[in-house]
């Protein structure tokens, strides 16, 4: 038997077991200078016809993007009835408060009730709402993002998930029972104002700042369940990189990270100032009338505590709410692509 013959019955494995000449054989297949054969482990040779075959490499791929592409109307179709709940339960709403609004009282469409829901004590009550909501929602951001750093950076696993836990439950306590609790630790005959005499240093918890205070019970734990996903983002080698080039821990805040937790912190603070701002219970419970807000300006306009006949006016009202929640939004949205950019 010859060296180049093969007792392999298949195609494949004489291709598996074919033997190759050395460089050194001529062209005739004779050898030149040595007859020693080696062994070929590389692929069969494609073809030219086999390579230029419709039967790609790719191919098989073929019949799942017609699938995917079959499927895209089916996804649509699932998301149908997301739709219609979203334009049953905002669309509607939304349109009734537009239309409400722009009605006048002989039955037409004008701006008189918007007119008149920024001017006088609307306007301050207004101006209150988005006072007592910028200020709670800055404190709220940068205590949350020391509380969530904290957490993030510790080890300790237990402390983590305990915090995280308690937050998304504080998060969530808010109206007449957060205000009682305030109430019976820091009202005038509070367990606190007592003990500590805060009343002969002129405290009082019916106002703006122990309102804004008693706004911070919600809205920090919510910040610390906002933050720490962006937080767990931030890569353990830009801090190292960071160091390694002779920055300082707050060189490094300063220049990575803070730049790039910046859309994600804005996005909290639209959050907390949303939350703020649309905040009816507790305020109603705790402070009344005292404190001038727009939800209590609405309140007070439907009920006809103050006069009647304002129905569309607290309609107005509440489209202003909307137009400045638009607007806060309208800030927020391009960052928040940018920091998703950044920490996927």
């Amino acid at each position: 038997m010859t060296p180049h013959s093969s007792s392999a019955p298949s195609g494949a494995a004489h291709a598996h077991t074919a033997r190759v000449a050395p460089a050194g054989w001529g062209a005739a297949g004779s050898p030149m200078a040595d007859d020693s054969l080696v062994a070929d482990d590389s692929p069969a040779p494609v073809s030219p016809d086999a390579a230029a075959s419709p039967v790609a490499p790719h191919a098989p791929h073929a019949p799942v993007r017609r699938a995917l592409r079959r499927g895209r109307p089916v996804g649509w179709l699932a998301a149908l009835p997301l739709f219609l709940v979203v334009a049953l339960a905002f669309g509607l709403p939304a349109l009734a408060m537009a239309d409400g609004a722009f009605t006048v009282a002989d039955g037409g469409y004008g701006l008189d009730n918007v007119t008149r829901s920024v001017d006088g004590a609307y306007r301050t009550a207004l101006i209150g709402s988005v006072e007592l909501s910028a200020l709670t929602a800055a404190a709220g951001t940068v205590f949350g993002l020391l509380l969530a750093q904290a957490v993030v950076s510790s080890r300790g696993r237990a402390l983590r998930e305990a915090v995280l836990t308690a937050s998304g439950v504080l998060a969530n306590f808010g109206g007449v029972p957060l205000a009682f609790a305030f109430v019976a630790t820091l009202g005038n005959a509070g367990v606190l104002t007592t003990h500590l005499g805060l009343a002969d240093h002129g405290w009082s918890l019916y106002g703006f700042w122990g309102l804004a205070l008693t706004y911070l019970y919600f809205l920090v734990p919510l910040m610390v369940l906002t933050v720490a996903p962006a937080l767990d983002g931030l890569r353990v080698q830009w801090r190292e990189a960071a160091h390694d080039n002779g920055a300082t821990t707050w060189q490094y805040w300063r220049h990575v990270g803070i730049p790039v937790l910046l859309p994600s912190l804005l996005g909290g603070f639209v959050l907390l100032f949303g939350s703020a701002f649309a905040a009816y219970a507790t305020a109603a419970a705790m402070v009344g009338s005292s404190v001038p807000l727009v939800t209590l300006q609405i309140a007070d306009a439907l009920s006809g505590n103050v006069l009647v006949g304002q129905e569309n006016v607290a309609l107005a009202l509440s489209l202003d709410m909307v137009v400045v929640a638009a607007l806060v939004m309208a800030v927020h949205l391009p960052l928040q692509r940018r920091s998703t950019r950044w920490l996927a």
